[in-house]
């Protein structure tokens, strides 16, 4: 009987327990069903030790992104696997770099973008032939019209303060990356524990620095602790805030400073006397520049025109062609701030620099060289059919002109006149030049919605003047 009832307890196989382990024989099954046999290892959740549950924001937001086995699902469900995309770099670090639009085959990975210099790139690197990586934990993306001329276009500066354009030429694509991009920097932000930071009095958020206190290091409790940090927080999510007396004490207390700090400070006669503020040359009013220098025609006008009477009368495209534009604004800041200038140095050997100076300068003009008062009579002028009329009113109306105007006028286009006679080395004509400084020269003080028709005009008065510049002028008289 005992042998009987061991026999039946073998042929019968009653069913696992929920949660326990089973063992299976090893069959000559296929690689399919092995792999279904495998999963029934895996052990319950009601069988798996529990841990205690940290407190520490990444560890949170590690276990609560922890599914069914322990398996990770912190990878947002991202569905832009690779596309082209045009990018430019256009900071480093705080540092201003030229912008160069690239097109790359873009790849948005759980935390990085990847830029690749084509799709094959990817799927085969070669030694020394890595991907550029923007890292996007902490890093802040929005729309911008102003960095760029294209459309579609916006910009991700990283925490350390780089900042990248990216572009694409359907605005679909484009923001579908800048949705998926939004959603892999807010899922990374948050897993590493920091947080952007927000203009004060704005909703804009700002990238957290690695350079500012407690950035990676604190802890959500020790922020949480710090009442001054929570008000910060707070102001955007809530209207209605209880401020103690100790906090109306402070607010006093910095205004008193501040209006004490005001009623202190010198004058800005006090600052310019002590050489702290120094006047500028850009911007500055023609008549208040020359009475500063003890001259008729700004010294920078004159040091620019003898560059190029000295170098450039046969450069391609003089005056036309445009310099670059970071060297530019170089040369502008040591001429404001009075530093000697040699025109001579390396730096300054593109002959096309010192006219888009040049041009700056007189476009900065508050009061351009044609004072606006003039703009009507010349247009007049120029209308008149008879060419002795018109050249006798044109000539009438400069000698009206204040003495620097007058001039620095004389001087320019003396120069213009030497440029015309190079004009089969530098190809420029009588109006191309009118097309480059019409504008430059003139316009009006109110712009009454007649922009193409003040231009022709602008153009047309510039072009005769320097046609007719040796009778208006008196050039062939001593």
């Amino acid at each position: 009987m005992a042998g009987l009832r061991i026999t039946n307890l073998q042929n019968l196989k009653p069913p696992a327990p929920q949660g326990a382990v089973q063992l299976r024989i090893k069959t000559s099954q296929t690689s399919g069903d092995r792999l279904s046999q495998s999963k029934s290892m895996v052990l319950q959740e009601s069988d798996l030790p529990q841990k205690p549950i940290s407190r520490h924001r990444r560890n949170q937001s590690q276990h609560n992104m922890l599914g069914g086995g322990g398996a990770a699902m912190f990878e947002p469900s991202v569905e832009l696997k690779g596309e082209n995309l045009n990018m430019a770099k256009i900071s480093e670090g705080g540092k201003k770099q030229r912008k160069n639009w690239t097109l790359f085959w873009t790849v948005l990975t759980s935390e990085q973008l990847l830029f690749y210099k084509d799709r094959q790139q990817e799927s085969v690197l070669k030694a020394g032939s890595k991907p550029d990586v923007l890292q996007l934990c902490g890093a802040v993306i929005e729309w911008t019209t102003e960095k760029s001329s294209r459309k579609n276009v916006f910009q991700i500066t990283t925490n350390t303060g780089s900042e990248y354009l990216l572009q694409a030429d359907s605005n679909t694509t484009a923001s579908k990356w800048y949705d998926a991009i939004g959603k892999v920097i807010t899922s990374s932000t948050k897993a590493d524990g920091s947080f952007p930071l927000r203009k004060s009095n704005s909703t804009e958020y700002l990238p957290r620095h690695s350079s500012l206190p407690g950035y990676g290091s604190a802890s959500p409790n020790t922020k949480q602790r710090n009442p001054v940090h929570r008000r910060s927080i707070n102001v955007f999510g809530s209207s209605k805030l209880k401020h103690s007396t100790s906090d109306s004490a402070d607010k006093n207390g910095v205004k008193n400073r501040l209006k004490k700090f005001i009623i202190r400070r010198p004058s800005m006669k006090t600052l310019q006397e002590k050489g702290l503020i120094k006047d500028r040359v850009f911007g500055c009013n023609l008549l208040t520049l020359c009475e500063r220098e003890g001259t008729t025609v700004p010294k920078f006008v004159q040091i620019c025109l003898d560059a190029v009477d000295k170098r450039g009368l046969e450069a391609d495209g003089i005056y036309r062609v445009s310099g670059n534009l970071a060297t530019i604004q170089k040369l502008r800041f040591i001429v404001d701030q009075e530093e000697d200038l040699d025109l001579d140095h390396s730096q300054w050997e593109d002959i096309h620099v010192v006219t888009g100076a040049l041009k700056m300068f007189f476009r900065e003009l508050p009061e351009p060289l044609f004072p606006f008062k003039f703009f009507q009579p010349f247009v007049e002028a120029v209308k008149i059919k008879d060419q002795k009329q018109k050249v006798q009113a044109v000539k009438k109306l400069v000698q009206q002109l204040p003495k620097p105007n007058q001039d620095t006028m004389k001087l320019l286009f003396s120069h213009l006149h030497r440029v015309l006679a190079f004009s089969r080395k530098n190809l420029m004509s009588t109006q191309g030049i009118g097309i480059v400084f019409g504008p430059t020269l003139m316009w009006p003080e109110l712009d009454s919605g007649n922009m193409a028709f003040n231009m022709v005009y602008q153009n047309q008065i510039v072009e005769f003047i320097l046609i007719e510049s040796r009778e208006i002028f008196n050039l062939d008289r001593k």
